[in-house]
């Protein structure tokens, strides 16, 4: 992984299109959707107020992720629709560990 390499993260909209985009590390999930205008608010702009950038992670990416605090924990209660694999993407940042992550945003937002 030399200094070109650029993470990659495929999001899958709600009518079930596929967006593949290569991300600045460093970058939320909710900034990435927000700047591609993909459909993610982030009302509270990442500071765990709301859950307008809920987003479904892809069971086999799950487990590369930190584990949830209770705070997003807490704020997930208030998302519509929530999966088992349900995170808030302001709390997702970009590296690349986590290049090729696949990421579902819910229907309803």
């Amino acid at each position: 992984m030399g200094s070109t390499f650029v993470p990659k993260i495929t999001f899958i909209l709600p009518d079930g299109d596929r967006k593949d985009m290569d991300v600045r590390r460093g970058l939320s999930v909710m900034e990435i959707a927000r700047e591609a205008d993909l459909g993610i608010e982030g009302t509270c702009d990442g500071s765990l107020a709301c859950a307008t950038c809920h987003v479904v992670i892809d069971p086999a990416h799950a487990g590369r992720l930190k584990p949830a605090t209770d705070e997003e924990e807490d704020m997930l209660d208030l998302a519509f629709g929530l999966r088992p694999t349900s995170r808030l993407g302001c709390q997702i940042v970009m590296s690349d560990e986590l290049d090729g992550l696949v990421v579902t945003i819910p229907e309803g937002l």
